[in-house]
């Protein structure tokens, strides 16, 4: 089994004409992920990397029965782009965009959500489950098909854990960098709701970082609601109070946030919680090894 995204995923590439969309599909489809068509408005009719490229999304699905997308647009127009997707009846939506501003966010988030879709970021590396396919900008060659279920808020964190936790020789359900802007679709708690009903999943990392209450409110839900192990790393132990680090959402605000108050959370919860990043991969090796 898999979360999100399996062997069954239909996708599509919003914006594939563009050096990003052409460059990633390329990957993807090398990778094996079905990616069955591309969006450019102005381009239907044409291909790239052997993919028919249709002028909207609604062709694209009625010509596909694609059930997936993945975003490469521009932030300016990113939001319509999601807009659409939606209205095109595709339910799960990966948005690799950054630098969309906030009231937009908000906008996104609210439309995918009364359509009962979900959102994959934005600002996200994307989701990948191993031998099965993936969608976005992940390095796919470090993750190998295991056990591990990986959610987190930083896209170089991400790989570097799973590298780690593949060199131990263990593997990964699905990976899923869900961004670290303020707004978001999916978020820790989906995340951790997911992998907890998902048969293949033995172990969850969960990787945080500074800004926010997020990974508290995740404290609260593996506290009550999940019954595998959890592991889990916070970035941001030295970083200075009022100063952004990194993803729009990695500041901390009003003594809100900080790495402390996370990792406390986190242990308070029952999860145990590594100081770097390969200690994370040793916490989850033993825990495998049990």
């Amino acid at each position: 089994m898999a979360i999100i995204i399996d062997e069954n995923t239909k996708a599509i590439v919003q914006g594939i004409t563009g050096y990003q969309g052409r460059f990633h599909t390329e990957r993807m489809l090398k990778y094996g992920t079905k990616i069955v068509a591309g969006v450019t408005p102005g381009k239907g009719g044409t291909e790239v990397h052997g993919v028919p490229v249709y002028d909207t999304v609604r062709d694209a699905v009625k010509a596909t029965g694609a059930n997936a997308t993945v975003i490469f647009v521009p932030a300016p127009f990113a939001p319509d782009a999601v807009y659409e997707a939606v209205d095109a009846g595709i339910k799960t939506i990966v948005c690799i965009t950054e630098g969309i501003p906030v009231h937009d966010e908000l906008k996104m988030y609210w439309k995918v959500k009364e359509a009962n879709a979900i959102m994959v970021g934005p600002n996200c590396p994307g989701v990948i489950s191993p031998g099965k396919g993936y969608l976005g900008i992940l390095p796919a060659h470090i993750f190998k098909e295991g056990n591990v279920g990986i959610v987190s808020r930083s896209g170089t964190l991400t790989y570097q854990i799973a590298d780690n936790i593949a060199r131990l020789g263990y593997g990964h359900s699905t990976v899923v960098g869900i961004g670290g802007d303020r707004i978001i679709g999916l978020s820790f708690v989906d995340v951790l709701k997911m992998f907890e009903e998902d048969k293949q999943t033995e172990v969850i990392v969960l990787i945080g970082e500074i800004g926010g209450r997020d990974e508290e409110i995740a404290a609260e839900y593996i506290k009550s609601e999940i019954s595998k192990p959890v592991v889990g790393y916070v970035a941001g132990l030295t970083a200075p109070p009022g100063k952004r680090m990194g993803h729009a959402g990695a500041i901390i605000e009003g003594g809100v946030g900080t790495a402390e108050s996370k990792i406390k959370a986190l242990r308070s919860a029952g999860a145990e919680v590594g100081k770097t990043p390969m200690e994370v991969a040793e916490i989850v090796a033993k825990k495998l090894k049990r």
